[in-house]
């Protein structure tokens, strides 16, 4: 079984290359005012992923909650299984763009990971646009 403490020094590598933000939804973590951005194991340590620097991204506590242990959903174009989006495997606009406050899919993982984890809810989209408005929102990048 891994080991899943998650050591200072590992957040913080885990806080800097995700460069404060959801690696899902890019909410700033120091825009996140109910709870603060948790470590998540892209692949749950229930189905064998390790605490290890390849395994974990940074997420915000809604996404983290809608992903779960999850490896898959179901694509809404298709409704193929399809995998979620893996930050450590593949770029964000790779899978994503952002069309003014609504993020969208490119890819089926791009699609199946907004569907699961409710990337454009009404509350999600709200908070997104008065980012947007005042500047604070990240513009996705190539890392």
């Amino acid at each position: 079984m891994s080991k899943t403490y998650i050591t200072q020094a590992l957040r913080r590598l885990v806080e800097s290359r995700a460069h404060g933000q959801c690696e899902y939804c890019l909410l700033p973590s120091e825009l996140a005012f109910m709870l603060p951005h948790e470590v998540d194991h892209v692949i749950a340590v229930k189905h064998g992923g390790a605490t290890h620097e390849n395994n974990l991204a940074l997420t915000c506590w809604r996404c983290n909650r809608y992903k779960g242990s999850d490896l898959t959903s179901f694509d809404p174009l298709t409704g193929a299984l399809t995998p979620l989006f893996n930050p450590r495997l593949a770029s964000w606009i790779t899978h994503f763009g952002l069309v003014e406050a609504r993020i969208e899919g490119k890819t089926a993982e791009g699609r199946t990971t907004i569907q699961l984890l409710r990337l454009n809810a009404p509350d999600r989209l709200v908070e997104r646009q008065r980012l947007i408005m005042f500047g604070r929102f990240p513009m996705p990048s190539q890392d």
